[in-house]
């Protein structure tokens, strides 16, 4: 397997994993578990970045698939997740088996 690179664009939140305040949206809690579980089962083959929307700018800018779908949609298409560069997901989190069925592509 070449070295994969996955990227997460999210939408602005109170902070950069999205598991802080009052009351913790599920879904990021599974999000950072996915991550978490990809980083530990696929060291040294995948890479895995998130960024959020307003502070990191420059990973958004450095996309033009990224920037193109918030230019025509707006920030309701975040989440949105790339492999290599490539969108495999708009309007939501990938599953692990997702990734995992696109990582075994790469095989």
């Amino acid at each position: 397997m070449s070295k994969i690179k996955i990227e997460i664009f999210d939408p602005p939140m109170c902070c950069s994993s999205g598991l802080c305040g009052p009351t913790i949206d599920p879904v990021l809690i599974q999000v950072n578990a996915t991550i978490q579980k990809l980083k530990k089962d696929y060291a040294g083959q995948v890479t895995v970045e998130r960024h959020m929307f307003g502070q990191s700018v420059a990973a958004f800018q450095n996309n033009p698939a990224v920037m193109e779908l918030i230019k025509s949609q707006g920030t309701k298409v975040l989440p949105l997740a790339t492999v290599n560069g490539q969108i495999i997901k708009t309007h939501g989190y990938p599953s692990m088996l997702e990734l995992q069925a696109y990582l075994q592509k790469d095989v």
